[in-house]
């Protein structure tokens, strides 16, 4: 709200986002001198199961990888809490880590965690995991709004009964009716997506377990407290194999450009974003380009569609169902499809260079 020129209301306002500044200030101190006071769990050495999961990863470690798991193990098998921040971009490699880094809190008897700030990665890393972990009797539930009401008391029950491996969720892991049995390891993903009062939700859940955080773009709060050596810092800058740098090209609206740019992708086996972050005109945009190239299949997907709706959207696209997605910023909650190979970006000066990126 604006403030009258010459009033006290904005010196007010200024006191107050101070005073609060320094509270968040004081939590963090007494959060961060408790977890380096208490002694967390000590995870045991590897075992020959975890020799069999790495040896089924299906493509060649770089790396910045097999450095990132060193010392991710290294935390967890000493006797202080881990709390280590995993910093790389979107297909290099962040989420080995942490499969890796879950199995051995669960091989160990201990729970799993993993935050992630929407239900579209959240139901990609449940896959993931259940993938991963096929050969071995773990068992890898989600909570999210896609779940139905039977369903998340079912996982919550298990979850507090310690029958449940690990729990990959959204903001409602943080709900107070979850209950963990015996919580070990917890995993945020993206940190930068959660809100303030999710945040003071995520430090009750931290108070001495290992911590495990994964982002491409870390928040200054963060990136901060890893440079001044509060918290450990791993970068993940080796490229996958195969990995080619970003072209990019800065042109005006020009149909003919949009129109080679997405079938030409199409015609290679690939699939295309077409990013319009304006909700109001979005479907617009996607009647657009169906005229445009009548022979792609083209879906519209952003945030405030029904739930069931984006999520048969998205299900149709990561499932090669459709050539282009037009879509708001949605997408750039670390998902990774790798047919992805062209983006068009409808007003680029309306992002931020994280974002496009």
């Amino acid at each position: 709200v604006l403030s009258r020129l010459g009033g006290a209301a904005w010196t007010k306002t200024k006191s107050k986002a101070k005073k609060a500044i320094r509270e968040m200030a004081g939590e963090l101190l007494r959060l961060y001198a408790m977890r380096k006071a208490h002694a967390g769990h000590a995870f045991g050495p590897d075992t020959p199961w975890m020799r069999e999961l790495e040896g089924s990863f299906p493509f060649e470690e770089t790396l910045d990888q097999a450095k990132a798991m060193g010392e991710v193990k290294e935390d967890m098998e000493g006797p202080a809490p881990m709390d280590r921040l995993i910093c790389g971009d979107v297909g290099y490699g962040k989420t080995e880590v942490a499969v890796r880094a879950a199995f051995k809190a669960i091989t160990d008897g201990k729970q799993v965690v993993m935050l992630v700030p929407t239900t579209i990665l959240a139901e990609q890393h449940w896959n993931t995991f259940r993938e991963r972990f096929a050969d071995f009797p773990v068992k890898v539930e989600m909570l999210s709004r896609f779940r139905t009401a039977k369903e998340k008391t079912l996982v919550l029950g298990q979850l507090g009964a310690g029958q449940v491996d690990m729990v990959i969720g959204t903001h409602a892991l943080l709900g107070k009716r979850v209950q963990v049995k015996d919580l070990g390891l917890l995993i945020v993903d993206e940190e930068q997506r959660f809100g303030v009062a999710h945040k003071e939700r995520i430090k009750q859940m931290r108070a001495h377990v290992d911590v495990l955080t994964l982002t491409a773009t870390p928040i200054p709060r963060t990136l901060n407290l890893s440079m001044l050596g509060v918290r450990d810092i791993t970068l993940i800058q080796t490229p996958p194999a195969g990995r080619m740098a970003v072209a990019t090209e800065i042109a005006e609206f020009d149909r003919e450009l949009i129109q080679e740019a997405l079938v030409r992708e199409a015609d290679r086996g690939g699939q295309s974003f077409f990013v319009h972050n304006r909700v109001a005109s979005i479907h617009s945009m996607g009647t657009y380009v169906r005229k445009l190239c009548p022979q792609l299949r083209v879906g519209v997907a952003h945030g405030q569609m029904p739930e069931r709706e984006l999520e048969r959207v998205m299900h149709e696209f990561v499932e090669g169902r459709l050539d282009v997605l037009v879509a708001t910023m949605i997408i750039e909650n670390g998902l990774d499809i790798p047919s992805v190979n062209t983006m068009i970006v409808n007003r680029s000066d309306a992002f931020g260079l994280s974002q496009l990126y």
